[in-house]
């Protein structure tokens, strides 16, 4: 995979993304809204660089394969069972520290230039628990091209209600 050809499809996206930007009253967050295909997401401000819509990994997933991001689940294992994405790796959950020792393992030799998608879903993206140090983990070793699917509410609601592509088992 060239190093630049999943952002190079990102910003593809992004140019045909329709993106309006919501100013919000002191103390609260504000959003990026990214409509596609009719469907809206908002990507809290403060992670739009390291955050990737629902939307915008479905696009990913219909590019050829060798071009598509690593992407990777930090959440349970009983819910990467009932429903995880199509092609999704299993870790273990983020917040533990066998985590981190499965996320080294399986990244070792890929080139630090990768994209990887990292999700969960196990909860309200502001509770959760294992997206953020699973990200940590991978931007410490050194990984630049580091994405954490947004999941605003869980993986339920936000993938699989939606329609976007699931697989079961393992």
């Amino acid at each position: 995979m060239k190093p630049s050809s999943w952002f190079r499809a990102l910003l593809h996206l992004s140019s045909i993304t329709a993106v309006a930007l919501a100013m919000t009253t002191a103390g609260q967050a504000q959003v990026v809204t990214h409509a596609m295909n009719q469907a809206t997401v908002a990507v809290p401000v403060g992670e739009r660089d390291t955050a990737i819509s629902p939307e915008e990994l479905v696009k990913l997933l219909q590019i050829p394969k060798g071009d598509q991001p690593i992407i990777l689940n930090v959440g349970p294992r009983l819910l990467y069972a009932q429903a995880h994405i199509p092609g999704a790796e299993y870790i273990a959950p983020g917040s533990s520290s066998a985590s981190n020792e499965m996320l080294k393992k399986r990244v070792q030799a890929v080139p630090h230039g990768r994209s990887i998608v990292l999700y969960c879903g196990c909860c309200p993206w502001s509770r959760c628990p294992n997206i953020h140090p699973a990200y940590g983990e991978l931007r410490s070793m050194g990984f630049t091209k580091v994405k954490m699917l947004y999941i605003a509410n869980n993986f339920g609601a936000d993938w699989v209600d939606k329609g976007y592509p699931t697989a079961k088992g393992k």
